[in-house]
């Protein structure tokens, strides 16, 4: 069975929010229930990027929306969301861990 887009529990007291699959204008709407979900009930949100295929400026434009109303904070970025990051300057911005646990605890 296919693991689910997308799963939250919470870890080292943060929301964790653990994305899987591609994210662009048409498609980022539940991540963006679900980050919103984690904010309403934590102080510390995680997403856990390690599942992300593809991301766009979509899912940028929702990482900078979610640090602004939380202590958001990425776990595992693949490549792809690394190097954005890097280009936009978020990789300054955002707390960014090899883990969960890391992104929990920095």
């Amino acid at each position: 069975m296919d693991e689910p887009p997308l799963a939250q529990h919470a870890e080292s007291g943060a929301g964790v929010v653990a994305a899987r699959g591609a994210y662009d204008m048409d498609s980022i709407e539940p991540l963006a229930d679900a980050l919103a979900t984690a904010a309403r009930r934590h102080r510390k949100v995680v997403l856990d990027a390690s599942g992300i295929t593809f991301a766009d400026s979509t899912l940028v434009n929702l990482l900078i929306l979610t640090h602004q109303s939380t202590d958001l904070r990425v776990a595992a970025p693949a490549h792809q969301l690394q190097r954005i990051l890097q280009l936009t300057g978020l990789d300054t911005v955002l707390k960014i861990g090899m883990t969960v646990e890391d992104a929990a605890a920095c």
